[in-house]
């Protein structure tokens, strides 16, 4: 799964054969205090810099195992992939995937995939076929709204416009002095109930998982506490990832409070989760939490790389 994060006895000497690199063994306990950081953008999808960039930061901040997770695309992987055996840095090939479920977007991060596996392209290109289109509506809402000329000032933005997103409107807005930060942005537009929200039917969580899977990967629900759903809304979207074949659930995270920490850290021992962790990693200015910064996982979890 990873690529040069190692495993235990012959899952050793397999990474090595598979990945190319030199590796050596951790000990279990440090293994699980690990500066993974599995969860960033690029540029390829709406991240603000280039994959390479990603690394070089990444490694700079003392992140020791890092994953590259655009939304719904894996070109990135390939330079940041180079770019991570550059540093010495071990890497893990993801993606976040964007589901529809309970008629609320969640997302769903795989890790260890192989980003080239067909069931898992083809799946990726169904979920962005409908960028464009929404990117249309978003700025013609937009245009009625008092903002004009969004369209071309978001795919400014966007590195690559086929990954078109909320995120490349909020930083035009910006730039346009209507707002003064992404975060204003996402209060006044957008979302649900403002001007420049299109719903989009995104991924079932059915597929998401089935196309993780069929790739090697490992499904993770990325940042549990930024959905909008009561209790047993949010056990009743864990039993449907588990029942699927779902594997673990971020504890340590950008999007999280150290409360949330203890909430979701009580939720993966109780369900049988493996625990993930990972920034959410944007840009320098925009993100809450830099790369390689957060505070490790609680030592009573198991880890998401536990076995790799």
């Amino acid at each position: 799964m990873p690529e040069s994060l190692p495993g235990i006895a012959g899952g050793l000497a397999l990474a090595k054969v598979k990945w190319g690199m030199n590796l050596s063994p951790l000990p279990a306990a440090r293994l699980a205090m690990l500066n993974a950081d599995l969860h960033c953008h690029s540029n390829v999808s709406d991240g603000m810099l280039p994959p390479a960039e990603v690394a070089a930061r990444a490694k700079a901040n003392g992140v020791e195992l890092w994953a590259l997770t655009d939304h719904d695309e894996t070109g990135g992987i390939r330079a940041a992939r180079q770019a991570a055996a550059e540093f010495g840095l071990r890497f893990v090939a993801g993606v976040e995937i964007s589901v529809t479920w309970a008629g609320k977007t969640v997302h769903i991060v795989g890790l260890g995939i192989d980003e080239n596996h067909p069931v898992l392209v083809a799946g990726l290109e169904s979920v962005r076929g409908g960028r464009e289109r929404r990117g249309r509506e978003i700025a013609e809402q937009l245009d009625r709204a008092g903002i004009p000329g969004a369209l071309d000032g978001a795919l400014r933005y966007a590195g690559n416009p086929a990954m078109i997103g909320r995120t490349h409107f909020a930083r035009y807005i910006v730039e346009a002095g209507v707002r003064a930060s992404v975060a204003e942005v996402f209060q006044d537009f957008l979302v649900e109930g403002k001007p420049g929200f299109v719903p989009h039917r995104w991924a079932t969580l059915d597929d998401a998982v089935a196309w993780i899977r069929a790739a090697g990967g490992r499904a993770v629900i990325a940042h549990p506490g930024r959905y909008p759903f009561d209790d047993m809304r949010l056990g009743a979207l864990v039993d449907h990832f588990l029942q699927l074949g779902g594997e673990g659930i971020e504890v340590v995270t950008g999007s999280h409070t150290p409360d949330q920490y203890v909430t979701f850290a009580r939720m993966a021992r109780h369900a049988g989760l493996l625990a993930s962790r990972g920034s959410d990693f944007h840009g320098p200015v925009e993100s809450r939490i830099d790369l390689g910064t957060l505070p490790p996982l609680p030592a009573e979890l198991t880890p998401v790389w536990h076995d790799w």
